[in-house]
């Protein structure tokens, strides 16, 4: 029997066995995660369309460069499933240490996809330290993701609520529900339209729509049923059917994204734009890109809310290193700094209550601008239907109206 091993075998065997002993990160053990993060690259895919969310994330990677050594390289993605797809051939392919992707900016399909493949490291995310200040109570989609339940699989960063806005010098009365806004939009032809699915921003819309729109949006907490499907889905089509010709380019172009659609409020070519951040008016207003008569408003009934998270895939090579950003994502000093409009404008996933005096003060201080809604305005959020339907909707829309059908 020849005993004799190629370099290339004693290179595979070195670097199974190093696989093999990677020590599993404990988040009850923080002093462990510490100094095991220390040294550690992350690669964090996250989207990339957003340049102050860039910036952002760019921010808090240099704080936990200084203070702790660990080392956070956005890969910037256009859709999330691009790293959920990554995750999902590596395990096809047994690499089940070692990982190219270490955390992933993570939402409703794609977390409830990869926690039923049990794609994803912990629990860990209940058990960082700064999960103390977490809101659990008065947001509690911070442990429901689109009405799936985390089980500390994902960590919140920031609050989404649907917010509409327009120059209220344009538009001093603004439709107030989704019959109403489709009724706007027949007499104004032109003047409205939405980012095209299966973009995120342009299915929340169809969301919006189809909750307001049919008798009992309860069923939609539920997993899409095939036998009920048209049905339920049949008030949205008859809606979109009359909408779409009145929309921008009559329906032939859509919007990319959230930029492209403020792009289109700020060069008059439309009158309404709407986004999931309640500061992103705000923020324009502050950089010069809308006028300082535009504001934020929300519909009669309430408006589609969820949590960002970040989950860690179950074979990241830097889980430790991970932990420690999703906890710093997590802490007074990140969360102030993100709702800051001039920043980034994400509302906070921590309880006020449980903030000492000074820390409670960083958001005191917070100027949220003139186009900002209070939480009060906000008012209650609406739930995320249930994943399943947005991946049908999406589907069905791109059928139905997508571009070139």
């Amino acid at each position: 029997m020849n005993t004799i091993l190629t370099s290339a075998a004693l290179i595979c065997l070195t670097t199974a066995s190093a696989a093999m002993a990677q020590p599993v990160p404990d988040p009850t053990d923080w002093d462990g995660v510490l100094a095991e993060a220390g040294g550690q690259q992350v690669f964090f895919h996250a989207w990339g369309g957003d340049p102050r969310r860039n910036d952002y994330i760019a921010w808090a990677a240099e704080q936990v460069q200084d203070r702790y050594g660990v080392t956070v390289n956005h890969v910037k993605l256009s859709d999330t499933a691009e790293a959920v797809s990554r995750v999902v051939a590596e395990k096809g392919a047994g690499r089940d240490s070692g990982g190219s992707v270490d955390l992933i900016w993570i939402n409703g399909a794609n977390f409830a996809s990869m926690k039923a493949q049990d794609l994803l490291f912990g629990p860990w995310a209940e058990q960082v330290p700064n999960w103390q200040y977490v809101d659990v109570t008065g947001k509690p989609t911070v442990q429901t993701d689109f009405t799936v339940p985390t089980d500390g699989l994902e960590a919140p960063w920031g609050m989404a609520q649907v917010v509409f806005y327009s120059d209220a010098e344009r538009l001093p009365d603004p439709p107030a529900s989704i019959p109403a806004l489709g009724e706007w939009v027949t007499a104004n032809p032109g003047r409205f339209s939405y980012p095209q699915p299966p973009d995120f921003l342009g299915v929340t819309f169809l969301k919006q729509a189809v909750s307001a729109l049919i008798p009992d949006p309860s069923i939609l907490q539920h997993p899409v049923s095939d036998a009920d499907y048209d049905a339920v889905m049949e008030p949205l089509w008859t809606w979109l059917d009359t909408l779409t010709p009145n929309l921008w380019r009559s329906g032939r172009a859509y919007p990319a994204n959230t930029s492209h659609l403020r792009q289109l409020l700020a060069d008059g070519e439309i009158e309404i734009a709407f986004s999931f951040n309640q500061s992103e008016a705000s923020a324009a207003i502050a950089n010069g890109e809308l006028p300082d008569t535009v504001r934020s408003w929300v519909l009669e009934g309430g408006t589609i809310g969820n949590a960002n998270f970040v989950a860690i895939p179950y074979n990241a090579s830097a889980a430790a290193g991970a932990m420690v950003f999703a906890n710093f994502l997590m802490s007074p000093e990140a969360q102030a700094h993100a709702q800051d409009p001039a920043v980034l404008g994400n509302f906070t996933v921590l309880d006020m209550a449980a903030l000492s005096p000074e820390d409670r003060a960083l958001f005191d201080a917070l100027d949220l601008g003139t186009a900002t809604l209070t939480p009060d305005q906000l008012g209650d959020a609406l739930p995320e239907p249930h994943p399943s339907w947005m991946e049908r909707l999406s589907l069905d829309w791109t059928r139905r109206y997508g571009v070139g059908q």
